[in-house]
């Protein structure tokens, strides 16, 4: 149980690596978010699981939940993106 929970948090800081790095695009930007949402996901699972508390089980799916609504957030804002820009170039973008 060890291992798995050291190569999670391994994955999840290659993630945040990635995310740090990406400064092309932005779905990609996205989707290395979404990523670091399932890997917490995973985490919280076999924490819920090893604990065995009932007060803990709703968590995953509510983490799951906050997941998907931040997905279908950033998904709308690409396709905004795209269609006023052209791209999802964030070197296009002009936020400030």
């Amino acid at each position: 149980m060890e291992l798995t929970k050291i190569a999670l948090s391994t994955v999840f800081f290659i993630i945040m690596l990635g995310l740090s790095t990406q400064h092309k695009h932005l779905m990609l930007a996205l989707m290395c978010i979404e990523a670091m949402m399932l890997t917490l996901f995973m985490m919280l699972i076999i924490y819920t699981m090893t604990t065995l508390a009932v007060s803990h089980t709703p968590m995953p799916i509510i983490l799951l939940t906050i997941s998907v609504c931040g997905a279908s957030v950033g998904l709308s804002l690409v396709v905004a993106t795209t269609r006023t820009h052209g791209s999802d170039f964030l070197k296009n973008l002009n936020l400030l």
